[in-house]
């Protein structure tokens, strides 16, 4: 068990090789190898994309009757991921590459045939080169030519951009801030300007209220004055006369005293408050009767004078010396009413 790690095997001194029997295998045999995808490739069965370093468990063969400089050309044979397609393709080693061969295409061929030319065109260059000595110079004159131009271009594209791009970078910076300052002043103006304004509103809202208030407790002490005024149920009797100075008439004569009694009774005069109350009794009508013939006639005539002088007097209010009437001809007077009516 020892010997199978080691490197070195015991050979004894009558070992033969050659006696050793050869295995008769074919030449086109696969091996199972393990590799990655040398380049992106592309799948052209189901197109899905196959990029490079993805591995595979690929068959391995030698390709038959070709070879380059006594360097054989192996083949791999691998299977697409999606539809498990069999893609194909060979070692290169003029190029030191790997060629497609079969079931897909490689990405960035454009890429590499490009480079395949600038190759091909600088090894041309150096073969006329080696056979002429004035195709040579010629070319070395051209390249410092070319070479001239593209830095006089580099130099102008360089001052170009030092043109645009001369920036102050702290100057912008410093004015960013500057504006961003007086944004937040002017933001705050505009703020404090809103409230004093809404503090005015609500100032002038606050004293048109009280004005208010006060108007209203104005009017409601002149009304408790009015009613003060006239608080006496009586009062009302005297309040549609005219306004007069005390104790003077309409034609300003001066008038007697008007005593409690008669404030709360009134007068019987036509123009007072009482006056529409008081019905006066008319007059009853008296019918003239036939005179008499004879001596008794003057007597008839004397009678019906006295009766008409005692109607017109009945008729007439009674006032007494102050021009007003008293409450004991008011009495007298209802008592003639009904006696009257007696």
């Amino acid at each position: 068990m020892s010997e199978r790690k080691v490197l070195n095997k015991y050979y004894p001194p009558d070992f033969d090789p050659s006696k050793i029997p050869k295995l008769k295998l074919p030449k086109d045999r696969q091996y199972v190898v393990r590799l990655m995808a040398p380049f992106n490739m592309r799948c052209k069965t189901c197109g899905e994309y196959i990029y490079k370093g993805k591995k595979f468990n690929a068959r391995k063969e030698t390709v038959q009757n070709e070879l380059y400089m006594g360097l054989p050309i192996f083949r791999f044979y691998i299977k697409c991921t999606r539809c498990l397609a069999e893609i194909t393709f060979k070692t290169d080693p003029e190029n030191t590459d790997y060629a497609m061969e079969h079931g897909a295409t490689r990405n960035f061929q454009a890429e590499k045939l490009i480079e395949e030319e600038e190759k091909r065109i600088q090894q041309e260059r150096e073969e006329e080169e080696l056979n002429n000595p004035m195709k040579v110079l010629e070319n070395r004159t051209k390249d410092s030519k070319m070479e001239m131009e593209v830095l006089e271009n580099l130099q102008e594209l360089k001052e170009l951009n030092q043109r645009q791009a001369q920036v102050d970078f702290e100057g912008m910076i410093d004015r960013y801030r500057e504006l961003e300052r007086m944004e937040k002043e002017r933001e705050k103006e505009e703020d404090e300007r809103e409230t004093k304004e809404m503090l005015e509103r609500a100032l002038v809202k606050r004293l048109r209220d009280s004005d208010s208030d006060s108007d209203k407790e104005e009017e409601g002490e002149s009304l408790q004055s009015n009613k003060s005024s006239t608080d006496k149920p009586t009062d009302i009797l005297t309040i549609d006369k005219p306004a007069q100075a005390p104790g003077t008439s309409a034609g300003g004569v001066k008038r007697a005293k008007v005593e409690t009694w008669e404030k709360s009774v009134g007068t019987l005069g036509g123009g007072g408050a009482l006056g529409s109350l008081v019905v006066r009794k008319k007059p009853r009508p008296t019918f003239a009767k036939p005179h008499p013939v004879g001596p008794a006639a003057p007597k008839l005539q004397t009678d019906s004078k006295k009766s008409v002088a005692v109607s017109n007097n009945a008729s007439k209010p009674v006032t007494t010396q102050n021009g007003s009437s008293s409450l004991s001809l008011l009495g007298a007077y209802s008592d003639s009413d009904s006696n009257d009516s007696e």
